[in-house]
């Protein structure tokens, strides 16, 4: 008997198909699409809140705001950058409900739409050695460093652009600033980025090719003994 054929993959839905069956109450549906859009959906809420813990609960708090309102989701633009939008509000309501209890100034306006932009660094790919994977942690997290040092309104334009990949007119979409302010506040956080980095390895060009400590006493040491070797030890 001939083997059966295997049954067709099953394809994934897409974002309108998604949207419409979470709007009739399925709910394996929106797991879908939280699974599919979490990361780029965290990284906007950690860029504008500089903390892991805040953004998960500020993701969190955006989702069920989507699946109570996405029967209003039209289609307009697209699903991720309408979630994206969700997100950055929500997270810049809580980063100015932090500024209350600090008592500190409150955004400028025009910076609130923008509070959102850098971000989490690409994951260190694997390695078979661990020195190379120990390497890749370190750089990601001196990369990450530096982008939550970019001023706020330079940080979440950043990372959904360079980390996220998401297009200008996107970004401005999701973020609710000009397509103009998208651009200028990209190229200002690249050259940011560069100088910060490279104000890093300046700094570490003193400690280039260590010498002191271990290295220093294992060539003396071994001078020292070719030297008892070829005119004898002296008391």
């Amino acid at each position: 008997m001939p083997l059966a054929a295997p049954a067709p993959a099953v394809a994934a839905r897409d974002d309108a198909d998604l949207a419409r069956a979470i709007a009739g109450g399925d709910v394996p549906a929106f797991e879908q699409l939280m699974r599919r859009y979490n990361r780029v959906l965290f990284r906007t809420a950690r860029a504008i809140l500089k903390d892991d813990g805040e953004a998960e609960d500020a993701l969190q708090e955006a989702y069920l705001h989507a699946y109570r309102s996405i029967a209003a989701f039209r289609g307009d633009a697209r699903l991720s950058t309408w979630l994206v939008r969700i997100v950055a509000n929500e997270a810049l309501a809580r980063l100015r409900k932090q500024a209350r209890r600090a008592a500190i100034l409150p955004l400028h306006h025009d910076d609130d739409a923008a509070a959102l932009e850098t971000a989490a660094m690409t994951e260190a790919p694997a390695m078979d050695r661990p020195d190379h994977a120990r390497q890749q942690a370190e750089m990601r997290h001196l990369l990450e460093a530096r982008i939550d040092a970019l001023p706020d309104a330079y940080r979440a334009v950043f990372v959904l652009r360079a980390v996220e990949e998401m297009s200008v007119e996107d970004t401005a979409t999701g973020l609710g600033i000009p397509e103009a302010t998208v651009r200028s506040r990209f190229f200002r956080a690249r050259s940011l980025l560069r100088e910060s980095l490279a104000r890093d390895v300046d700094r570490a060009y003193g400690d280039a090719f260590g010498f002191a400590g271990e290295r220093c006493d294992r060539i003396v040491a071994n001078v020292l003994a070719r030297l008892a070797g070829v005119t004898g030890r002296r008391d």
